[in-house]
């Protein structure tokens, strides 16, 4: 389980804006904080990732758990809110495991600055072993491409976005696309009001214009 209240909601946010994001691919499995499963008749052999996107599965299954002989195949993205207290395990233990299961790209994301400097982290599988990726600074900013999931992983005041470059925006969380729906349903109404009071300037002037008698 998450750390605190701030890993927690990040993990949420997280899985949330990447389901929305993979909405319309019925062949793309969003999920965080459930079981993992890596090798059949073992089951203490199991992590838990914070978050991870599997492509090439189907996404409405009657999946309780990840069961990578089941599935075909280990997630291809994993995201693990890490801290200093999961340190060990982070680093070792579930980079060992992702490494041998076939996890693409494994990253970690330190929100409240514990251990990792700078607190975003990547790693790609490259003839079977991880490679760490070197952060890029664009736009202020520390960014990532990630090539599994075709986006940028980027720091923003300390918090972790994932931004589409192909449409160049960030993906919103639902408090952010909620936070946007009322932004513009007030706009509309702004709008409205005005246009409304300039239909009724038109009208008085018109009024006023007319010969009197």
């Amino acid at each position: 389980m998450s750390e605190t209240i701030k890993h927690r909601k990040v993990s949420a946010d997280s899985v949330a804006v990447l389901e929305i994001h993979h909405i319309d691919r019925p062949d793309a499995c969003v999920g965080g904080n459930n079981f993992l499963y890596y090798e059949e008749g073992k089951p203490k052999l199991v992590v838990s990732p914070d978050v991870y996107v599997a492509y090439g599965v189907p996404k409405e299954t009657d999946r309780e758990v990840w069961k990578v002989w089941v599935e075909g195949k280990a997630p291809d993205f994993i995201l693990e809110v890490t801290s200093k207290s999961t340190r060990k395990h982070d680093e070792r233990k579930k980079k060992d495991i992702y490494e041998r299961i076939g996890v693409t790209e494994y990253w970690q994301f330190d929100p409240t600055g514990d251990y990792l400097d700078p607190i975003l982290k990547g790693r790609a599988l490259e003839g079977g072993r991880y490679r760490e990726l070197e952060l890029e600074r664009r736009d202020g900013g520390l960014c990532r491409f990630s090539e599994v999931l075709g986006l940028d992983l980027r720091l923003e005041g300390g918090c972790l976005r994932f931004f589409d470059p192909k449409r160049g925006n960030y993906l919103l969380t639902p408090e952010e696309q909620h936070q946007a729906l009322d932004e513009q349903h007030c706009a509309n109404q702004e709008q409205h009001r005005a246009l409304e009071a300039a239909e009724a300037r038109i009208h008085e002037l018109e009024r006023q214009r007319r010969p009197e008698g």
